[in-house]
């Protein structure tokens, strides 16, 4: 069985490790893989230092979008140990599930249900690397009964506190944000300290549906582990 890897981009909040190790425990458990974590930034071990141990390994982008790291940064050092690249998690239905999950247990939290929602993304410079923001936002408008419009953390706009202040003025009142990134990290904790919002939502990482979004993932890429195919959607 090949070795599976997570390509995390890495935060240098505590709290982004943990989630992120939650979700290779799931992933181990689902293909039943030898699963290691290497991260493009801030955090250790590298992914050059764990594809360097593991030459030939699939690997896994734990990405929502397709900017930069996922179609440069990546590629060119899995190219560097023989490994393979299956494709990140951009525009899945799995993970506009796991937002909506998430996003109605903020609600419930809140005291109840939202009545405009902004779907909050990382944010791109690089052409379609928003486009996983994009389709959450389509996704998620076709499962909730109220108006569902994108933001981003970086790079792109509208921002956050932009979006939010847009649906007040057009008489939106419960205003809550959808957390379209994997783990907590200063993204997430700009998010939970916008002002005039009903609820935000936590990260996606180590929800289930991600979990098995990502063994179909190794699945497909011939890794062998076979049983997140049955449920990854």
């Amino acid at each position: 069985m090949r070795n599976l890897v997570l390509a995390a981009h890495g935060s240098a909040v505590p709290e982004a490790a943990a989630t992120v190790a939650r979700l290779a425990d799931t992933v181990r458990r689902l293909t039943g893989a030898p699963v290691a974590v290497g991260h493009l930034d801030h955090r250790a071990p590298s992914l050059p230092s764990v594809l360097a141990d593991r030459p030939g390994a699939v690997v896994v982008p734990l990405l929502l979008g397709d900017g930069y790291h996922r179609t440069v940064d990546v590629p060119a050092v899995a190219r560097r140990f023989d490994c393979v690249v299956t494709r990140g998690l951009s525009g899945e239905r799995a993970v506009s599930l796991a937002l909506y999950d998430r996003l109605r247990a903020a609600e419930r939290t809140a005291g109840g249900p939202a009545d405009a929602v902004v779907v909050a993304g990382a944010g791109s410079s690089r052409p379609g690397g928003d486009d996983g923001t994009l389709a959450a936002v389509r996704q998620l408008g076709l499962l909730l009964p109220v108006p569902v419009s994108a933001a981003y953390c970086s790079s792109s706009t509208p921002a956050p506190a932009e979006a939010v202040a847009r649906l007040h003025a057009r008489g939106f009142r419960r205003v809550a944000v959808a957390t379209h990134l994997l783990a907590p990290g200063r993204f997430t904790h700009a998010l939970a300290a916008l002002p005039d919002t009903w609820a935000v939502a936590e990260p996606i990482a180590d929800h289930a549906r991600v979990a098995r979004l990502v063994a179909a993932r190794y699945a497909g890429a011939g890794g062998r582990g076979s049983a997140g195919l049955w449920a990854a959607a």
